[in-house]
């Protein structure tokens, strides 16, 4: 994948990933019950994460949303099983959940995948995590399968949705619609 764009939206500005960053997301990605659904548990150290954070092998781009109060979420893009496919990820900061800054962030970064030439993107989602099962459709995506007993994580063996987006099926505006 290429270099990681600054992209905008109505309140935040979406950025590269720089080391100040694991400072602001530790608190989240500390707390065991904000890493639930996440592969692994939470960290331990500020250091750990930066460590994943930065993991010099990872294939995918990884944006930060601020705004003027600080770090909000990190949003992620990963190259999907072919060309043309790119599977998306998002958390956000615990103290800032419930503000519709996933809503907004994420609508900004469909947009961008998909005018960056992307006819796909998928999503992995707990099947119990049910805010970002919510967030998903509400932008369109599409359940296109349960699968059952498929990940065994942290909090043990894990039932998971795939969701998928095409370019040919997203609504007009949806980044205006979201902001």
């Amino acid at each position: 994948m290429a270099e990681v764009p600054t992209l905008g939206t109505a309140r935040f500005t979406l950025r590269p990933l720089r080391r100040s960053d694991a400072a602001a997301l530790f608190p989240t990605l500390s707390d065991p019950a904000q890493c639930l659904f996440l592969t692994r548990p939470a960290f331990e150290s500020e250091a750990e994460l930066w460590a994943w954070l930065a993991e010099p092998g990872w294939p995918g781009l990884t944006w930060i949303a601020e705004d003027a109060r600080g770090v909000a979420a990190r949003l992620v893009a990963v190259p999907g099983h072919e060309d043309g496919v790119v599977e998306i990820g998002y958390i956000t900061c615990a103290h800032r959940q419930r503000e519709g800054v996933a809503r907004e962030c994420v609508a900004a970064l469909i947009e961008h995948l998909i005018g960056d030439g992307a006819r796909k993107l998928t999503a992995e989602v707990d099947c119990e995590n049910t805010a970002s099962v919510a967030l998903l459709e509400r932008l369109g995506f599409t359940r296109e399968a349960h699968l059952r007993q498929h990940e065994t994580t942290h909090a043990g063996l894990r039932d998971v949705y795939w969701y998928g987006l095409l370019a040919s099926d997203r609504r007009p505006g949806l980044v205006s619609r979201c902001e």
